[in-house]
């Protein structure tokens, strides 16, 4: 890894941990802050440490972009937590066939950025 890169990876996990220590809960209450607090940190352990052995430079940005994405619409919306897509239900496919392989592939296709290592684990 390039030092600019680990420079900048690095920046962002002190950026995570800052924003967890002034996180306030969107309901204001002590117990769900301290979750959600504790739920940031653990994330981004979690995220960077099964993450340290990537050389990929694209998958590294990629990576970047996906924090970047989830720090934005974490303190945009005052949840840490990432943010379902609702994709409409394949009820229109037959159970076989090009329709159904089509309808699979853009569904792959139209997840956003933030929710590609949250796919991993549930």
């Amino acid at each position: 890894m390039r030092a600019v890169t680990r420079q900048e990876v690095l920046a962002l996990y002190r950026r995570i941990f800052r924003i967890a220590s002034s996180w306030q809960s969107a309901s204001g209450q002590v117990e769900e802050t301290a979750q959600e607090k504790e739920y940031i940190k653990n994330e981004a352990r979690r995220l960077f440490r099964k993450n340290r052995n990537v050389t990929d430079p694209q998958l590294i940005k990629q990576c970047i972009e996906e924090c970047e994405a989830r720090i934005e619409i974490g303190l945009h919306y005052n949840i840490p937590y990432p943010r379902p897509i609702h994709l409409p239900p394949m009820g229109l496919a037959h159970k076989q066939g090009r329709t159904l392989r089509h309808q699979e592939r853009l569904r792959k296709v139209s997840k956003p950025i933030y929710l590609k290592s949250h796919d991993e684990i549930s």
